[in-house]
């Protein structure tokens, strides 16, 4: 197992609470903490946060397969909402690879709570932006 990834040059993450655990460019694992802030009505882990969660873990694969310069955006996401992570829990996040092109990269990302079950999955596509050329 890898280290854990320090993150805390992302903000958004940072305020979610996002902690990445394990970062290969094959997969990366990662935690969340259902606060009350993060959830929706009756106590469980919002949708977006959700979302979120899994951009982000995606987004982090995505720069550890990347080329010198290079950068990324995700250009699609498709979530499936299979239960809910209720508060009080820790969601995690498992992300792997689909596909690793030199200009998209798709990744499923797996998020399960505290006793297994599967919670949300969740494809997303990330483009590759190379850097750009100095004149």
């Amino acid at each position: 197992m890898s280290q854990p990834l320090d993150i805390s040059y992302l903000p958004f993450a940072n305020l979610l609470g996002i902690e990445i655990r394990e970062a290969t460019p094959d997969r990366v694992v990662a935690t969340l903490e259902v606060r009350k802030e993060l959830c929706t009505v009756p106590d469980i882990l919002h949708g977006g946060a959700i979302m979120s969660f899994a951009d982000t873990v995606g987004a982090v694969a995505t720069v550890l397969n990347l080329k010198d310069g290079a950068t990324t955006t995700t250009v699609e996401s498709k979530t499936n909402f299979l239960a809910p992570v209720p508060v009080g829990d820790t969601a995690t996040a498992t992300c792997e690879p689909f596909h690793k092109g030199g200009r998209l990269m798709v990744w499923q990302t797996k998020i399960t709570r505290d006793d297994g079950r599967l919670c949300a999955v969740v494809t997303q596509s990330q483009m590759v932006l190379e850097p750009k050329k100095k004149d």
